[in-house]
């Protein structure tokens, strides 16, 4: 495993982060990963030396659950061996107070996801999402609260659009609190328009961008299959994301998506590799600013075959053949 400054921080990541969005959830009746699969997917991202672990509040069912599976794996490890990060905002509960980024609900959640962690500090946590209906100067106030009392080392932020993403920035600026040093948005080879000027900001202000859906939902793996002429027509193996998300479509699937994955394919081919791999060492190898993709295999044979990632290399001509089928221009 190769190791990356995150951003414009003082801390050092493996070159790929695990998610644990799966841990404790439950798609119908379908419980995606219980805490035996989930204690074992994390014995094999330590011993890929993968230290850099995202999970947040509200994943699993009941929410809280993903947390806990990693709190007792850690118990019989060193927590300072691992980078963990977490998120605030959906809700977690029903009382009026229980989502947002209002003082109250951020400081309640800090502690449960603490607690639940079995650690005293967050090396990362994120605002999950922008929320308009509080200020963003009482959101930003309150997370510098938790910095300067040592439960949070760095604050992030995850999906909204880029004049939030600068607004938040100003704000911090003007008031010298501490400022968002990573970002964590919906960003793969074949998603291109809406994440584009959020982006641009994450490179103009040296932000770190920690790409969730990195694979796009495991479409760019190349286990799907265009199935007739329209774009949506698509052939997908048994218990695949695409047989049970029905965002799957709007997400993942667009006839500029089936340009890039089949440039990803001959890529693979030449370098012996799967288009999985080539795809998150394509988000590696971004130049504009530190990018650490985040994984969130199912069994230790996904993992493995990402892990192998970090082993790749792509040519300026393969990077440039990707780029031009993700803007278009085949």
């Amino acid at each position: 495993m190769e190791y990356r400054t995150l951003g414009a921080t003082g801390l050092t990541v493996s070159e790929l982060c695990f998610g644990t969005w799966r841990f404790g959830k439950r798609t119908g009746d379908v419980l995606e990963t219980d805490e035996e699969e989930a204690h074992e997917l994390l014995d094999r991202v330590a011993d890929h030396g993968i230290n850099f672990i995202d999970t947040a509040n509200v994943y699993g069912d009941p929410s809280g659950t993903a947390e806990e599976y990693i709190g007792n794996w850690l118990d019989d490890r060193d927590r300072d061996d691992y980078v963990l990060a977490s998120k605030v905002y959906f809700d977690y509960g029903d009382g009026p107070n229980e989502s947002g980024l209002g003082r109250k609900h951020i400081r309640n959640q800090i502690e449960g996801t603490l607690d639940r962690l079995g650690t005293e500090y967050l090396d990362l946590y994120y605002i999950h999402r922008f929320d308009e209906d509080t200020p963003i100067r009482e959101t930003l106030r309150t997370l510098n609260d938790l910095v300067r009392k040592g439960k949070v080392n760095y604050l992030g932020a995850s999906t909204m659009a880029g004049w939030q993403l600068t607004k938040a920035l100003w704000q911090s600026d003007v008031e010298n609190l501490e400022r968002f040093d990573v970002t964590q948005p919906l960003f793969h080879a074949a998603y291109y328009e809406d994440v584009e000027e959020y982006l641009d900001v994450c490179a103009d202000q040296n932000l770190a961008v920690c790409p969730y859906s990195p694979l796009a939902g495991g479409f760019l793996t190349g286990k799907y299959e265009r199935a007739g002429e329209d774009v949506h027509d698509v052939e997908s193996p048994d218990g695949s994301r695409g047989t049970f998300d029905e965002f799957f479509d709007d997400y993942y699937v667009s006839e500029r998506g089936w340009d890039v994955l089949d440039t990803v394919r001959a890529v693979a081919d030449e370098l012996d590799a799967s288009p999985a791999q080539v795809a998150l060492r394509w988000l590696i190898e971004r130049e504009q600013f530190t990018c650490v993709p985040i994984v969130g295999a199912r069994t230790t044979d996904q993992l493995d075959e990402n892990v192998g990632a970090v082993e790749i290399s792509l040519s300026d001509d393969q990077r440039e053949r990707i780029d031009a089928a993700r803007e278009g221009e085949q």
